[in-house]
């Protein structure tokens, strides 16, 4: 039953609307008094559509614009107070591990790895939410939770259930989404290495905006591909028009110049066909198969490639055209790399030989196709059946095996860090440990995943009150079936992951002014650090505004009775004891690390402090020692 609004119609709405009939061009978006995005007319275009000269209006350009593109804009700069604790009880080989799972909101988790993480990492996955009119809550807001924005915009009730989604009715539509994307994209190109590649998921209904968007951050020149994933088999029925099988991959690299050529490993398939079948060519590296040197002729004309190559019996081969220059094609002749064949009238055409192995005795890679059409959305599904023995347990996980050609093909060496903003059900870092086992070599990750509210119960009771919980048990599991699976190979790969929580600074309010303290305050204020915070999440906000790795191997010690803090071979020692003595700070100053840390209010005194300082100047004066 339709309620009645009980007041005349919106005739301007109603104006808009069938302007937008006949002019869709000119429809724009817009914020009203109160802030909020509606449609609007962009009257210097509908004046151009009603013209039939060209109309003077503001300047041109060629981009991409929103309703809230600057605020986005500043969001991204704006700097965060808010620091990364660490939780060992939901971590595995936590003193050891390169790998990081990190939870809370991706764009507080970019800012505090900006220093730490800048310039690091080879290969960035991303896979957003849709914009299908699912509901998704990234609130850039850092003053304030997702919940209490949601309660001052007006979008949950007073039980706390969210009234107001992402739907396309919407007139935030696309603003939001993209508002949400953009200081995320940005931020992460900072922690793009220059060989660097960024692959984001994504469908029709925002893949233009999303390339438009990645033009801008990254440059149109960096684009790579556009890579078509076929997620399914068929199926359809529901469909209005076409069956839809396929999603997007968005391809751009950090600068394209400085990016490898991009190579896969060779499928069981391929070598059977070409390297191992009965008409498989030897010699003395072993198998190859064989391919014309000579170019076709479709090529255009290039006369840097036209010359005369020497024949197997010391005669010339006359002027042609050839795939190669002639400085390649002869260091090739002369290492026995090209083959001969002599036709019936005594001619002879020239092959390039393309090997299985190279000299050091690799197998040899391929070149990966833009389309992946073997494996699909099933495969993930079945993935998470194989793991929670629940098929339901997450919907639409990205298959493993979609992502390991991603991995395979842009991050192929040992060491190469992978970033994943939008961890989901943990599907990235399941897809980097089978493929670290089997390519027997460790690509550290980095998850970052929101504790988006879930009520998943399986059947034997087990419940997941967030999706980082998920996660991080999808990835313990995944972990332990490779160990099982791959035996001592396994063993010998690292399958743990640190634990990370983004939560409020460790440092207390000590900014009060007199006039704002109460008498009963001051002994309170004395104290720089916050209640209830560890010694480890001191280290570890240490960590980030020094800016270095937040894997480095920690070793926890005890000197005269006080925790002592070593992280990577006493490249840090740090000690946050309440009270710090003078043999704490000679035994520290002794092994002569290159950075040292206290608490500020450890020392009794600045008598004691300037005497710490001067143990250092005597002992270690390399050493940067500082206090919190």
């Amino acid at each position: 039953m339709e309620k009645r609004t009980l007041h005349s119609p919106d005739l301007t709405a109603r104006n808009i609307e069938r302007i937008a009939d006949l002019f869709p061009q000119v429809i724009t978006e817009s914020r009203d008094a109160e802030g909020n995005v509606t449609l609007a007319v962009d009257f210097d275009l509908l004046r151009q559509e009603l013209s039939d000269h060209v109309v003077e209006g503001p300047q041109e350009r060629y981009r991409l614009d929103w309703p809230g593109k600057r605020a986005a804009a500043f969001t991204a700069n704006a700097p965060t107070a808010k620091t990364l604790r660490p939780v060992r009880e939901e971590s595995v080989d936590f003193d050891t591990t390169k790998n990081l799972f990190i939870e809370g909101d991706n764009l507080d988790a970019l800012k505090l790895l900006q220093e730490s993480y800048l310039g690091k990492v080879k290969l960035i996955y991303i896979d957003p939410p849709y914009n299908t009119g699912n509901d998704f809550v990234y609130e850039d807001d850092f003053a304030e939770t997702s919940a209490e924005y949601l309660a001052r915009s007006g979008q949950t009730s007073q039980a706390g259930d969210r009234l107001v989604a992402n739907t396309e009715a919407n007139g935030r539509f696309h603003s939001d989404w993209l508002s949400m994307m953009y200081p995320r994209l940005r931020l992460a190109r900072n922690l793009l290495r220059a060989d660097g590649v960024i692959c984001v998921s994504i469908d029709d209904i925002e893949r233009d905006n999303l390339g438009r968007l990645m033009d801008e951050v990254f440059g149109a020149e960096n684009f790579v591909d556009s890579l078509i994933w076929k997620k399914r088999y068929g199926g359809g029925a529901k469909e209005k028009f076409f069956v839809s099988l396929h999603e997007y991959i968005l391809v751009y690299a950090r600068d394209a110049s400085a990016l490898a050529n991009i190579e896969i490993a060779l499928t069981a398939e391929s070598v059977a066909r070409y390297y191992t079948n009965k008409d498989a060519n030897y010699d003395r590296r072993g198998p190859y198969r064989t391919h014309p040197l000579e170019a076709t002729k479709s090529m255009d004309a290039r006369p840097n490639l036209v010359y005369a190559i020497p024949g197997p019996s010391g005669d010339i081969w006359p002027e042609r055209q050839w795939l190669w220059g002639r400085e390649r094609a002869l260091a090739a002749l002369n290492a026995g790399e090209l083959e001969f064949v002599t036709s019936r009238s005594g001619n002879f055409t020239v092959h390039t030989k393309q090997y299985l192995r190279d000299e050091d005795g690799n197998q040899r890679r391929g070149k990966p196709f833009s389309i992946i059409d073997d494996v699909y959305t099933q495969h993930g599904t079945n993935e998470m059946l194989d793991l929670f023995g629940d098929a339901k347990v997450f919907p639409f996980p990205k298959p493993t095996g979609m992502l390991r050609k991603l991995i395979d093909a842009l991050a192929p060496d040992a060491g190469d860090t992978v970033l994943d903003l939008f961890a989901g059900s943990g599907s990235t870092a399941h897809a980097l440990m089978a493929q670290n086992v089997a390519d027997s070599m460790d690509r550290p990750f980095v998850m970052v995943q929101m504790p988006e509210t879930s009520d998943i119960v399986l059947d034997s009771g087990i419940r997941f009150s967030n999706v980082a919980e998920l996660s991080r048990e999808r990835i313990r599991r995944a972990a332990a079936n490779l160990q099982l699976n791959s035996g001592a190979l396994g063993g010998l790969r690292d399958l743990g992951f640190r634990t990370l929580v983004i939560d409020s600074t460790n440092l207390a309010d000590v900014t009060l002014s007199a006039d704002a303290t109460r008498q009963d305050l001051l002994g309170v204020l004395e104290a720089s650090i916050k209640a209830g915070r560890s010694g480890e999440d001191l280290l570890f906000q240490v960590l980030l505004d020094w800016g270095l790795d937040l894997s480095l191997p920690i070793v926890r010690e005890t000197v005269d009775d006080r925790e002592v803090f070593s992280v990577d071979d006493d490249a840090l020692i740090a000690c946050f004891a309440e009270s710090v003595t003078p043999e704490v700070v000679r035994v520290i100053a002794q092994r002569g690390p290159l950075r040292a840390v206290f608490r500020d209010d450890a020392f009794e005194s600045d008598a004691a402090r300037i005497n710490a300082e001067q143990v250092f100047r005597e002992v270690s004066p390399a050493t940067e020692v500082r206090t919190i």
